[in-house]
């Protein structure tokens, strides 16, 4: 019942890295299928329909189920730790957010065990997106619609609170420009979210007009328009690549700045570097329609506008390798991934200038190119540094350290995975093989590629199963990890590991960037409180989150097999616990000084 009812953003993070864990594991079990049906030509182990639904589950799934939840997880455990704060704006409305996004993936999920997942492709192109047969064929698109629109709307306000969060709660003296550069990333990321999620939920709900109420949004036989999709699709999808890239960003500047012992180089650089790179994003969405057919003009300025990020990107790689530069650098596991990720970006990076010439693009378009380009990005950006967050503030979050033996073992073996598997699709790309296709002739020069390619996969999963082993094993350890294992610079390591439920005691007066490290450098062992000791408020638990995500879950059944009643009754439910928690004033309680013990612990 407890983590049913927590509003602790600690316990939320939690909550929100298990969920995305499991999701993880099964974006990559898809990933992992597709692979071995692409591992000999002709072979008919899932074709067809089977295959397209495997490709859309996998997209939508690592996107929306796995990366977007596990970077909410550490926001959640470190972001309120950073600024000084005991809890993020709204407790509520964070544990809102989170139950929205696990019954929205749980419902689009089910769809497997419903009559089909849905096979239209993670970007749901209208027409294909819009069929609605009788035989049920394209009943997983539905699943789709309603899924995405209720885990959004989690996303959505999550991104809410933690703007609010970090605007209004920061500790004393910690101005925008002292902020630590995971605060400013996931500051950075929230704007996104405000800015981009509401396309996407407009799209969805024309889509489910389209497919449940026989709308004509997207439907060229009633007027309507399929590129229109596109245009909505990727104002939200394109800043959806910075809203997971950014967080990594901000994870591997605290990494490779605590392990090397220095300050970031170029910390306002790197500030302005981000916010710019999170401004260009919305101006570059049409670089995905190059073959649309949208002119000469609309093609040379998106194709100009996508190459200016190249220069804020850059600027980072410069940052993060002159932190490196002449540093007392400790090849922790942490630190491994996050400067693995500088050169694995960069890749990545390339191939994104090559595909933002537009003349260029009409060849990569559709093919594998475009396949191993987007997971350098994404698996070689993001996940890297999700593994590198996961080590470094696992003891933070846990109490318990992570084995580092075992460490460089996941590593390695994801590492070499990961370029086995994208590496070749470049190349392969390149001789023309498309996307989205469950077979491939021999005879081609196609095999060896696919060959290395799913050998490659078949690593990463493993590397992943090693690190099971090693969390696994590690939660049988009793909890034993330092405050401060790695000798940190900011805030979160000035208090237990595990932080206690109202996290600072005191809270801390901050001096200057980097505050932790400053306090150390003028020969203090711990921060210096900006207030007396005194009472300290904490919100309540509350069951009324987990039932109004409950409440749109069962409606979202309703309106897809229309059946109106069930979908009355569930929203009948989440307004009634709308209405309890309008009328019912919860003060929450109180933690008095003498219930703390001298480390500051509720004894």
């Amino acid at each position: 019942m407890d983590w049913l009812t927590t509003v602790d953003h600690k316990k939320i993070g939690i909550l929100y890295l298990i969920a995305g864990g499991l999701f993880f594991l099964l974006g990559g079990i898809e990933a992992i299928l597709i692979r071995l049906q692409l591992l000999y030509p002709d072979q008919k182990i899932f074709i067809g329909d089977t295959f397209n639904q495997l490709t859309t589950m996998h997209g939508t799934t690592m996107i929306f189920f796995a990366a977007m939840p596990v970077i909410f997880a550490f926001m959640n455990a470190v972001i309120p730790l950073q600024i000084g704060a005991r809890d993020v704006a709204f407790p509520f409305v964070n544990a809102l957010g989170f139950w929205l996004f696990f019954f929205g993936a749980l419902l689009m999920n089910t769809s497997w065990f419903l009559g089909g997942a849905p096979n239209a492709g993670w970007t749901a192109y209208p027409p294909l997106s819009g069929i609605v047969d009788s035989s049920g064929l394209f009943k997983g698109l539905d699943f789709y619609v309603l899924g995405l629109q209720i885990a959004g709307i989690g996303t959505l306000i999550g991104g809410i609170n933690f703007l609010v969060t970090i605007i209004n709660m920061r500790a004393p003296g910690m101005t925008y420009m002292r902020m630590p550069m995971f605060t400013w990333a996931a500051f950075i990321t929230s704007f996104l979210i405000l800015f981009a999620f509401p396309a996407i939920t407009v799209g969805l709900v024309e889509l489910m007009f389209d497919r449940i109420f026989e709308g004509a949004f997207f439907d060229v036989s009633k007027g309507g328009n399929p590129v229109l999709w596109e245009h909505i699709f990727w104002i939200f999808g394109h800043p959806e690549v910075y809203i997971l890239i950014v967080p990594a960003f901000g994870v591997v500047s605290e990494v490779v700045s605590t392990f090397s012992r220095k300050r970031l180089f170029g910390y306002s650089s790197m500030v302005f570097a981000m916010a710019l790179i999170g401004f260009l994003g919305f101006m570059v969405w049409a670089h995905h329609m190059f073959t649309t057919g949208i002119g000469a003009v609309g093609d040379a300025i998106f194709g100009v506008a996508t190459m200016a990020i190249a220069v804020p990107t850059g600027v980072k790689i410069f940052n993060w390798l002159f932190t490196l530069w002449g540093g007392q650098i400790r090849f922790t596991t942490a630190n491994i991934f996050a400067t693995s990720f500088i050169p694995t970006f960069v890749m990545g990076g390339v191939t994104g200038v090559m595909l933002a010439v537009p003349a260029a693009d009409f060849q990569y378009h559709d093919t594998y190119f475009v396949v191993a380009h987007f997971h350098y990005v994404i698996v070689g950006g993001l996940v890297l540094s999700l593994f590198s967050a996961m080590y470094y503030w696992w003891p933070k979050m846990f109490g318990r350290m992570l084995n580092e033996t075992l460490g460089k073992i996941h590593f390695w073996t994801f590492f070499i995975g990961f370029h086995m598997t994208f590496f070749p699709q470049h190349f392969l790309g390149l001789m023309g093989m498309p996307r989205r296709v469950f077979t491939y002739q021999p005879g081609v020069g196609l095999e060896q590629g696919n060959f290395i390619s799913t050998i490659g996969a078949i690593l990463m999963g493993i590397g992943t199963i090693v690190f099971l082993i090693n969390a696994i094993a590690t939660n049988s350890k009793p909890m034993n990890a330092p405050a401060d294992p790695w000798d940190g610079r900011t805030l979160e390591w000035t208090i237990p590991s595990p932080p206690p439920e109202y996290n600072f005691k005191q809270t801390p007066l901050v001096r200057g960037l980097d505050a932790f490290w400053k306090e150390k450098m003028a020969g203090n062992k711990e921060m210096t409180p900006a207030e007396p000791i005194g009472s300290i408020h904490m919100p309540s638990p509350s069951i009324l989150p987990f039932v109004m995500s409950v409440g749109l879950f069962i409606s979202g059944y309703g309106f897809m097999y229309h059946n109106y009643i069930v979908s009355i009754i569930g929203i009948g439910i989440t307004l009634i616990c709308m209405f309890l928690r309008s009328v019912y004033d919860d003060h929450g309680f109180h933690i008095e000084p003498e219930e703390l013990n001298d480390k500051g612990v509720k004894a």
